[in-house]
């Protein structure tokens, strides 16, 4: 119980899905040491993966890209798809990128490096769990430099959806697909951080996106942001 006699906040409920027992094993370790953090199951592929989503709903599925039966892409468009209260935080190693832009259109949370210090795992996960996406800049730069000839004339019409942007609000998309923080859109912008955050929920909203991830990969695939060379 709290000082306040509420009791404390429920812990951040975690299904781990890999192929590699041994992989699974060290994100246990790492995680189970871990204050509001509990690790509810291991999956050993996608399909059990989406079954323990259904019986169990996790609060967030820690999901490799290739595993037997059904890859992380598909475990995660059956996740999204079966609309439950999941989300799905991908792990990937560069040798996959391009599983990796097909698991955000599937609907995926973020994705990170499978090397990636426990910190950062952990901080991740937190952050998914609390209904926000996790972009890498840098994975996702690569990403998209590696699939640059299929991304569309940056001098084409764009969506129509992003004329209902205002040009603030443009501005903001732009920043979010380069990877800024809302504070690091705030020094840039000279406005608030408060400012920032109402803008970036004006633009889901206006765009019908679920969070930034899939605010990065629209302005990439409609052109308004291209890959840096």
């Amino acid at each position: 119980m709290t000082e306040e006699g509420a009791p404390p906040p429920r812990p951040v409920r975690i299904l781990l899905a890999d192929d590699q027992p041994l992989l699974r094993t060290g994100f246990r370790m790492v995680l189970g040491s871990e204050e509001g953090l509990d690790i509810v199951a291991e999956a050993g592929d996608g399909v059990e993966a989406v079954e323990l989503s259904r019986r169990l709903l996790p609060d967030v599925v820690l999901m490799d890209i290739r595993m037997p039966r059904m890859d992380g892409v598909a475990a995660t468009r059956a996740i999204v798809e079966a609309r439950l209260p999941v989300r799905v935080l991908i792990l990937t190693t560069f040798d996959l990128d391009e599983y990796v832009v097909g698991a955000l259109r599937a609907g995926a949370s973020g994705f990170l490096a499978k090397d990636v210090p426990a910190e950062d795992l952990v901080t991740a996960i937190r952050t998914v769990a609390a209904g926000e996406a996790v972009v890498a800049p840098r994975i996702l730069k690569r990403l998209l430099d590696r699939f640059a000839e299929s991304l569309p004339d940056p001098t084409a019409t764009p969506p129509r959806a992003l004329s209902t942007l205002t040009e603030r609000e443009r501005e903001v998309l732009v920043q979010v697909a380069r990877g800024l923080s809302n504070a690091e859109i705030a020094r840039e912008l000279t406005v608030s951080e408060t400012t920032v955050k109402t803008h970036v929920g004006h633009v889901l909203t206006k765009l019908g996106l679920r969070d930034r991830v899939q605010a990065v990969v629209l302005a990439y695939e409609s052109g308004l942001v291209r890959p840096r060379g």
